[in-house]
């Protein structure tokens, strides 16, 4: 039987796995279907008023609706599916929400990170990011009594974080950046969320290659530190 949900994605897109998250964490049935973005086929360009993933296709009967961004699929999916990942407190769905929003502030911040021209540059993206990460560090130590973002209970907030902690498995793999230094809850957070199934299978097994490989091709300061890994590495193993 056909799924009822196509999730259109990008390899390497974090908006697209907080919504793979969370229909794999409501129990969804759902296609995957990848698109290059540097070479948008038609069908995608006429269904996607952004240019842009996720898109979410649903299919009811012989009808199909295309709902865009990750935000908008992401509260679809709470109002027509079980599970619910939000508080049912409004308050604290407010809180859960803003703090959603402060995740996607983060990857913004992650992107001037490795797209940084110049160390001067690259230094201070690192240093705002640390600071992001100390505000989140400071809200887990305010709030949290168990080992998600909500205590015991796995949300909304916990499928956005799962992908922005996936960039410093890579990151890690580059250098030590200290960003995430001196935060253990944010640590115990990132740990817990790396082993949680349906993080780990929102992204495939070639991901790593494929952000590396990404982020070495930019012209920026992180990708000439890549370059220069790539020389020093075989002449380390020759001497």
């Amino acid at each position: 039987m056909t799924a009822a949900h196509t999730l259109v994605s990008h390899h390497l897109c974090p908006y697209v796995q907080r919504a793979a998250i969370a229909l794999a964490e409501k129990g969804v049935p759902f296609e995957r279907v990848n698109v290059d973005l540097a070479n948008k086929p038609d069908w995608f360009k006429a269904v996607s008023p952004l240019g842009k993933v996720p898109l979410l296709r649903v299919r009811q009967g012989s009808q199909e609706e295309v709902i865009f961004e990750s935000a908008v699929i992401l509260e679809f999916l709470e109002e027509t599916e079980t599970t619910p990942l939000h508080p049912a407190d409004p308050l604290m769905r407010a809180r859960h929400r803003a703090w959603i929003e402060f995740g996607s502030a983060i990857l913004n911040a992650i992107g001037r990170f490795y797209s940084a021209p110049d160390e001067a540059a690259f230094l201070k993206e690192s240093s705002g990011l640390s600071e992001m990460f100390a505000r989140v560090e400071a809200e887990l130590s305010a709030r949290q009594s168990g080992p998600w973002f909500a205590g015991d209970r796995f949300s909304l907030v916990d499928a956005v974080y799962g992908p922005i902690f996936r960039y410093f498995d890579t990151f890690d793999s580059i250098g030590d950046f200290g960003i995430l230094d001196g935060k253990p809850l944010v640590h115990a957070w990132r740990n817990k969320l790396s082993k949680r199934q349906s993080v780990k299978e929102a992204v495939g097994a070639d991901y790593p290659r494929r952000l590396h490989a990404f982020l070495r091709a930019k012209a920026s300061y992180l990708s000439e530190i890549i370059r220069l890994q790539a020389i020093v590495a075989p002449q380390a193993r020759s001497a």
